[in-house]
Protein backbone atom coordinates (compact mmCIF):
# COMPACT_ATOMS: atom_id res chain seq x y z
CA UNK A 1 0.00 0.00 0.00
CA UNK A 2 3.26 2.14 0.83
CA UNK A 3 4.32 1.70 -2.32
CA UNK A 4 1.16 2.68 -4.46
CA UNK A 5 0.68 6.14 -2.45
CA UNK A 6 4.73 7.13 -3.20
CA UNK A 7 3.89 6.05 -6.96
CA UNK A 8 0.93 8.14 -7.05
CA UNK A 9 2.72 10.95 -5.08
CA UNK A 10 5.44 10.79 -7.49
CA UNK A 11 3.42 10.68 -10.91
CA UNK A 12 0.66 13.54 -9.41
CA UNK A 13 2.76 16.35 -10.37
CA UNK A 14 3.59 15.04 -13.99
CA UNK A 15 -0.42 14.17 -14.27
CA UNK A 16 -1.45 17.58 -13.34
CA UNK A 17 1.65 19.21 -16.02
CA UNK A 18 -0.21 17.90 -18.44
CA UNK A 19 -3.63 19.33 -18.08
CA UNK A 20 -3.39 22.61 -19.81
CA UNK A 21 -6.51 23.31 -21.60
CA UNK A 22 -6.04 25.66 -25.40
CA UNK A 23 -6.37 28.89 -25.64
CA UNK A 24 -8.10 30.42 -28.33
CA UNK A 25 -6.37 33.33 -30.18
CA UNK A 26 -8.65 35.37 -32.23
CA UNK A 27 -6.50 37.38 -34.98
CA UNK A 28 -8.54 40.39 -36.37
CA UNK A 29 -6.01 42.90 -38.31
CA UNK A 30 -6.09 46.02 -37.47
CA UNK A 31 -7.83 48.28 -40.03
CA UNK A 32 -5.84 50.23 -42.53
CA UNK A 33 -5.23 54.11 -42.60
CA UNK A 34 -8.09 56.13 -43.95
CA UNK A 35 -6.66 57.05 -47.44
CA UNK A 36 -6.78 60.23 -46.94
CA UNK A 37 -3.73 60.13 -44.91
CA UNK A 38 -0.44 60.87 -46.22
CA UNK A 39 2.98 58.47 -46.41
CA UNK A 40 3.94 59.94 -43.17
CA UNK A 41 0.46 59.95 -41.59
CA UNK A 42 0.35 56.32 -42.50
CA UNK A 43 3.67 55.53 -40.53
CA UNK A 44 2.77 57.24 -37.79
CA UNK A 45 -0.70 54.79 -37.74
CA UNK A 46 1.33 52.12 -38.31
CA UNK A 47 3.49 53.20 -35.05
CA UNK A 48 0.41 54.61 -33.03
CA UNK A 49 -0.70 50.66 -33.52
CA UNK A 50 1.85 49.06 -32.48
CA UNK A 51 2.17 51.24 -29.31
CA UNK A 52 -1.31 50.67 -28.30
CA UNK A 53 -0.72 46.82 -28.39
CA UNK A 54 2.22 47.18 -26.10
CA UNK A 55 0.37 49.29 -23.61
CA UNK A 56 -2.70 46.57 -23.91
CA UNK A 57 -0.69 43.96 -23.18
CA UNK A 58 1.20 45.27 -20.42
CA UNK A 59 -2.28 46.99 -18.92
CA UNK A 60 -0.93 50.52 -18.95
CA UNK A 61 -3.40 52.95 -19.34
CA UNK A 62 -3.85 54.98 -22.20
CA UNK A 63 -1.26 57.40 -22.70
CA UNK A 64 -0.25 58.81 -26.12
CA UNK A 65 2.29 60.82 -24.41
CA UNK A 66 4.46 58.32 -22.97
CA UNK A 67 5.66 56.93 -26.29
CA UNK A 68 9.20 58.67 -27.42
CA UNK A 69 7.96 57.77 -31.14
CA UNK A 70 5.26 60.55 -30.54
CA UNK A 71 7.46 62.75 -28.74
CA UNK A 72 10.02 62.69 -31.19
CA UNK A 73 8.74 61.69 -34.11
CA UNK A 74 11.52 59.83 -36.79
CA UNK A 75 10.55 62.11 -39.56
CA UNK A 76 11.76 65.49 -40.64
CA UNK A 77 10.19 69.11 -38.91
CA UNK A 78 7.49 69.88 -41.62
CA UNK A 79 6.19 66.75 -40.84
CA UNK A 80 5.94 65.88 -37.08
CA UNK A 81 2.26 67.12 -37.23
CA UNK A 82 1.19 64.69 -40.09
CA UNK A 83 3.31 62.38 -38.22
CA UNK A 84 1.71 62.77 -34.64
CA UNK A 85 -1.75 63.23 -36.27
CA UNK A 86 -1.51 58.97 -37.75
CA UNK A 87 -0.19 57.97 -34.70
CA UNK A 88 -2.90 59.39 -32.10
CA UNK A 89 -5.86 58.19 -34.20
CA UNK A 90 -4.45 54.36 -34.40
CA UNK A 91 -3.72 54.25 -30.74
CA UNK A 92 -7.28 56.25 -29.77
CA UNK A 93 -8.71 53.37 -32.16
CA UNK A 94 -6.98 50.65 -31.00
CA UNK A 95 -8.15 51.60 -27.10
CA UNK A 96 -11.07 52.04 -28.58
CA UNK A 97 -12.00 48.87 -30.07
CA UNK A 98 -9.74 46.36 -28.57
CA UNK A 99 -6.42 45.12 -29.18
CA UNK A 100 -5.50 44.41 -32.96
CA UNK A 101 -4.20 40.94 -33.72
CA UNK A 102 -0.29 39.92 -33.84
CA UNK A 103 1.33 41.32 -36.88
CA UNK A 104 -0.63 43.01 -39.61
Amino acid sequence: MKKIIALAALLLPLTLAGCSHPTTVVYAAPPPPPPEFTAIAQQGYHDGIDAARRDIYHGLPPDVNRHPRFRNPPVPPPAIEDYRHGFREAYRQSYRNGPPGPGY
